[in-house]
């Protein structure tokens, strides 16, 4: 069964009650939609805009490096003023940066509005994580993320299979005009909750910067690297494979299919092996993906590639967010915003680092780093949760 760490403070259920399930899901799905949207069409901005394919590949860094560094923010933000605020503030920051830039297609001022809307962005799903540490454990939580990571996927996988052909059939900017309309619907929506119970005036913070939670926000750089940092080349590297833009976003979308299918299948797993088996399993997941995509290159390959990494998503990532929620409960908000903050701190290292290799078309020469790096992290994450539970237990 799926082990957790005993809390020493405990919020009131009350929160995630007054919050209609339908609501908080829509957030994992916008979320999800609008940080998976792009990728899909930067070979299409790169010919529809005066943009290089480079610089196109770096919208989607830029994002998720002020989504990033963000995250220390909204954690004390969230932990000192409340869950809610925190993401009525977000919503209305990422309508505001989803306008923004549908209104430009020059580089710099394109980049800015990406930029800025990463930022907003960032500060729903690790307030979604906050709101399940917060009243649920164990099991129970376990299976409040799986359920958040389908509709997380549902997001991830219509953003691949529709970004790049509504871009090509329609106009670029209508994908990121979905994310303003998505963000104003939830506001509406969140406009009868009352004062937020999760406020208070006083948090050890102190505690999400010393000890294990380090350690876990080191093992979420490398997590970020190859979940996410590789996985802006599935598309772009299926096209340099000959494949037509509409159906390599539906091969990518493979992605999603394999998170659903890895969050369901997670149900089951929580309840007969322990958080640490779980991490080793993802993460032999994760390095088959890998190592298939770093051989070979054909869309068959790369498609495979996309659903491993899905099914690695539900089981390793989802685990380690379990672990990131427990490892500083005194301080939970930061220590979660923390843990995201490191995580697209990788994908965004490893987005700027690779970007030259992408420009080239050399694929296969970035899915062998992250092979490399889904090793290590494998074996530091397995080994790092076993030692913090023993130290628990």
């Amino acid at each position: 069964m799926l082990d957790h760490a005993p809390e020493t403070t405990r919020r009131s259920g009350k929160l995630w009650d007054e919050v209609p399930d339908p609501i908080l899901r829509s957030v994992g799905f916008l979320s999800f939609f609008d940080r998976f949207a792009t990728p899909p069409m930067l070979l299409v901005l790169a010919e529809l805009t005066d943009l290089s394919l480079g610089q196109a590949v770096e919208l989607v860094a830029g994002y998720a490096l002020l989504y990033a560094v963000g995250q220390p923010v909204w954690g004390l933000i969230s932990d000192r003023f409340g869950r809610i605020t925190v993401l009525r503030t977000a919503l209305v920051g990422a309508l505001l940066g989803a306008l923004a830039s549908t209104l430009f297609s020059a580089y710099i001022p394109l980049l800015l509005a990406r930029a800025f809307t990463g930022l907003m962005v960032g500060a729903l799903y690790p307030t979604l994580l906050t709101l399940l540490g917060d009243t649920r454990t164990g099991i129970s939580r376990a299976k409040g993320l799986s359920d958040l990571q389908i509709y997380s996927s549902l997001g991830t996988t219509i953003a691949t299979l529709a970004a790049g052909t509504l871009a090509v059939l329609a106009d670029w900017r209508l994908v990121f005009a979905l994310p303003a309309l998505g963000c104003l619907a939830l506001l509406v929506g969140l406009r009868r909750i009352g004062p937020d119970p999760s406020r208070t005036a006083s948090v050890e913070v102190h505690r999400a910067f010393a000890g294990a939670p380090l350690g876990v926000y080191g093992l979420a750089v490398l997590e970020g690297a190859v979940l996410m940092g590789a996985l802006t080349y599935i598309v772009p590297a299926l096209q340099h494979a000959g494949t037509r833009i509409s159906l390599a976003g539906a091969l990518a979308a493979g992605y999603g299919l394999g998170v659903i299918a890895g969050a369901r299948l997670m149900r089951y797993l929580v309840h007969r092996f322990t958080r640490t088996r779980l991490i080793a399993i993802g993460g032999a997941v994760l390095v088959t993906a890998f190592a298939t995509s770093s051989l070979w290159q054909a869309p068959a390959a790369l498609t495979a590639t996309a659903v491993l990494i899905g099914l690695s998503n539900a089981v390793l990532h989802s685990s380690m967010q379990g672990w990131a929620t427990d490892v500083a409960p005194q301080a939970r908000a930061t220590t979660v915003s923390l843990f995201a903050c490191a995580l697209f701190l990788g994908a965004s290292l490893a987005t700027y680092c690779t970007s030259g290799l992408a420009e080239d078309g050399q694929y296969g020469t970035i899915f062998a780093l992250s092979l490399a790096l889904s090793i290590i992290l494998t074996a530091a994450a397995t080994a790092g949760h076993l030692a913090w539970k023993r130290r628990q237990d």
